[in-house]
């Protein structure tokens, strides 16, 4: 199975946080940190914020928070968060009824399996359990 670049680049940001979940992460911060677009992080938190796993706070002392303890906060939920509308092959995504061989296929069967399987095993696991260290103050 291979993850998006944007769960992946989501799993990032919430390790981080996890690191220090009572403070808020501004996107441009966790953007500098990982080198990556502030943009297309800003689209991440925003998909995040709306499953309810981070709350943005505007303002000074603001940035994006966790809404639950690390512990809490299954990494299977996260990536079925994430990875929404992307289909783990074409026939399981919108118009997969198109595929020439539904209803002969003997995979499809066998994808959906491994694909709940993966997501189980991930389930099994929480931010907490990935958590980055946290940065050292020189």
């Amino acid at each position: 199975m291979r993850l998006t670049s944007f769960t992946d680049y989501g799993l990032r940001m919430l390790m981080r946080m996890a690191s220090a979940p009572d403070r808020g992460f501004s996107t441009a911060e966790l953007a500098a940190e990982f080198d990556l677009s502030r943009n297309h992080l800003s689209k991440i938190m925003q998909r995040l914020a709306q499953a309810g796993i981070v709350e943005t706070r505007r303002g000074a002392g603001g940035g994006a928070v966790l809404t639950r303890p690390p512990g809490d906060i299954r990494l299977g939920e996260v990536v079925r968060v994430l990875e929404a509308g992307q289909a783990l092959v074409e026939c399981f995504g919108p118009g997969g009824a198109d595929c020439t061989i539904d209803g002969c296929c003997r995979l499809k069967v066998r994808l959906r399996s491994a694909e709940r399987a993966f997501l189980a095993d991930l389930d099994r696991s929480t931010l907490a359990d990935i958590a980055l260290p946290a940065p050292v103050s020189v």
